[in-house]
């Protein structure tokens, strides 16, 4: 399953200077980690937005957002973002935003061993 590159490219240009950004094919796409936490991702054209669970309801309750039900179930916390709903920079980058404030609120990982 391919992925849009240029909505990863604008992803990019938003997260662009963090140094604690890296990027990882999985689910068929790209996602986005921020200091090791998966912040979003891209399924095809749509964004997989991570917003947790206290923004759920109301990020479900924008227009051109739906439930995350990539296993068949929703995953609470997760919702898709279709294109229509990225059209602008801004728009895009507020639903990026919302994203790296929920991951930066979560403890961080635990080193690797290797």
């Amino acid at each position: 399953m391919a992925y849009d590159e240029g909505l990863a490219e604008r992803i990019r240009e938003i997260l662009h200077g963090r140094p604690d950004v890296e990027e990882k094919k999985m689910f068929g796409g790209l996602c986005f980690m921020v200091s090791d936490h998966m912040a979003c991702g891209i399924i095809k054209d749509t964004l997989m937005a991570r917003v947790g669970p206290v923004n759920y309801e109301k990020c479900l309750s924008m227009e051109y957002a739906g439930e995350m039900d990539f296993t068949g179930k929703a995953m609470k916390g997760m919702v898709y973002v279709s294109p229509e709903g990225l059209d602008s920079d801004s728009e895009l980058a507020s639903w990026i935003n919302t994203c790296v404030d929920f991951v930066k609120s979560l403890p961080p990982k635990k080193p690797k061993l290797r």
